[in-house]
């Protein structure tokens, strides 16, 4: 037994040793002749034995296999220590004499297991975290949803500082500073009241170049502080008495993770540990930087939707804040409505054009995809048909000029589009159209009537020729123009969608404004799957 690798021992009915082996001994990191005598408490106190177990055995005389874990006075590699260990009963002629125990260390595959399972672990917190962070196009919201994901999974309390290139709203930052924004937190109650002294959601913040922060973002790489003394946590904060806000907060270790692009850092994640927490490990800081990394993408799509929406969103608004001025013997009210924030800015525009002899021209046109140059082939449209639409003599040869001339300036995208000439002196509407919509007509009765206006290829084209329908317009009637995303659902064809429009029954007396918030409340439920516009008009009795 002393030339085996194996550990063994025997012990007396009171689990004292009577023998171990030199292996045990060297397990242990004690000689074998202190084990005589004493029991594993007494000699390893930091070794966790089942011994209910080995009374079992004592008792029924079963062979049992059991778990021993600690840590000895060896010098070991592994962080966690753990053995396999079987017991027998020894016994003479019916009488117990005690156990003999056999046992092998298996903490390197233990500690392969738990290196597996982290892994698993991981990989499952990534993959919640690719369903959970990112599913909007809002950077703020983004900031949001990273700082709730890792808390209190990795910290006690979490923070997303966003760099802002162009801050507005506020003076420019000194020389060598560099200005981040508090864009999100997430943690304990108590720990972010204590901390709102430091700095709250919008709040500026001003980098200098030597501070700790800043050398994450100009190398991309974390920074981790844990049990951190005052003179380090005075160079993470922009104000010496921040240092007493954070003790206060109990917080004691504190790990910064660049959020990375390609080009450079969109900003950084604060973690922070208090109270009885333990410190951040080489793991935590891994999955820390993999979350980080996914969130930086979702972020920097967030942030070029926003510059490119809210660019295409003042230019469409630019140009349909107000319709052209009609002639006075007609009323005329609009809407425009962007889709919801899933989707960017389309190309929808509307007009309102006074022309000789009382009539007046109302346009709605729709131009095809989304986006900023969308918007920018929207104003395209809407000049051109404006230009042409005084010389033009009738509505169909105004959509053919149109159409003929898209070419000609180089637009590449086809729109859709809707001409309706109002006459209020022989109560008459001349309509035509370019692959849009029919318009509708709400009468003094309620009811709604979809016009059937002659129908020829979309402007851009350049396919063909288009008629023109004339029909009466009594007084006090209503004319409506509009966009697909009044009507068109996702789950029901396009009948379905104008037959839930014919179905409406709406007084039309009152202000064209109140018409259309009805209309919007009746056939809207929830954001615009697409952009909406609308052009109501009404003859004056």
């Amino acid at each position: 037994m002393d030339g085996t690798s194996a550990a063994v021992a025997v012990l007396d009915e009171h689990l004292r040793y009577l023998y171990v082996n030199a292996a045990m001994g060297r397990m242990g990191g004690v000689p074998a002749a202190a084990f005589l005598g004493r029991t594993m408490t007494e000699v390893l106190p930091d070794i966790h034995r089942p011994d209910e177990i080995l009374r079992m055995v004592l008792a029924d005389g079963q062979p049992r296999t059991l778990a021993v874990t600690g840590t000895t006075r060896a010098a070991s590699p592994f962080r966690r220590r753990q053995w396999s260990a079987v017991y027998h009963r020894l016994e003479d002629k019916g009488r117990v004499l005690g156990l003999c125990g056999i046992g092998v260390e298996v903490s390197g595959l233990r500690q392969y297991m738990d290196d597996l399972e982290k892994a698993h672990q991981r990989l499952a917190l990534l993959d919640t975290a690719a369903t959970r962070v990112g599913t909007t196009l809002g950077v703020d919201q983004t900031c949001a949803e990273l700082a709730d994901f890792v808390t209190p999974s990795l910290a006690d309390a979490a923070a997303v500082d966003v760099i802002e290139d162009e801050p507005f709203g506020t003076p420019p930052p000194a020389p060598g500073m560099l200005r981040v924004r508090i864009a999100a937190v997430a943690g304990d109650p108590d720990i972010l009241r204590r901390m709102e002294r430091i700095g709250r959601i919008g709040d500026h913040v001003d980098v200098p170049r030597r501070s700790p922060l800043r050398h994450c973002f100009d190398t991309g790489r974390p920074w981790i502080g844990n049990l951190a003394p005052d003179e380090v946590l005075r160079k993470m904060t922009p104000k010496r008495e921040h240092v007493a806000v954070l003790r206060a907060a109990g917080i004691h270790s504190g790990l910064v993770i660049p959020l990375p692009t390609r080009q450079h850092p969109v900003g950084a994640l604060f973690l922070a540990r208090a109270a009885n927490s333990a410190p951040f490990t080489d793991d935590d800081l891994v999955v820390a930087q993999d979350l980080a990394t996914r969130a930086a993408v979702a972020i920097d799509n967030a942030r070029q939707y926003t510059l490119e929406h809210t660019m295409a969103l003042e230019l469409q608004r630019a140009l349909l804040s107000e319709p052209g001025s009609p002639h006075p013997d007609i009323e005329v009210a609009s809407r425009y409505l962007p889709a919801g924030r899933s989707a960017l800015v389309g190309g929808d525009w509307f007009d309102s054009i006074a022309l000789p002899r009382g009539r007046t021209l109302q346009v709605m046109g729709d131009v095809m995809g989304h986006g900023f140059t969308a918007a920018v082939a929207m104003s395209q449209y809407r000049s051109l048909l404006r230009s042409l639409a005084l010389s033009s003599t009738s509505v169909e040869g105004l959509l053919g000029e149109a159409d003929h001339r898209v070419a000609g300036i180089g637009l590449d995208r086809v729109a859709t589009c809707l001409l309706a000439l109002i006459d209020p002196r022989h109560g008459t509407c001349t309509i035509s159209s370019a692959g849009h919509l029919p318009p509708a007509l709400l009468s003094t009765e309620g009811r709604i009537e979809l016009l059937p206006a002659p129908t020829g290829p979309p402007l851009g084209t350049e396919l063909g020729s288009y008629e023109a329908l004339t029909i009466p317009i009594p007084p006090g009637a209503v004319l409506l123009l509009y966009t697909d995303g009044l009507v068109e659902q996702r789950t029901l064809d396009i009948d379905a969608s104008l037959q839930r429009l014919k179905n409406l029954h709406l007084t039309v007396d009152g202000p064209l404004e109140d018409i259309l918030d009805t209309l919007l409340d009746h056939l809207l439920s929830g954001p615009a799957e697409d952009d909406v516009a609308l052009l109501a008009t009404r003859r004056h009795t």
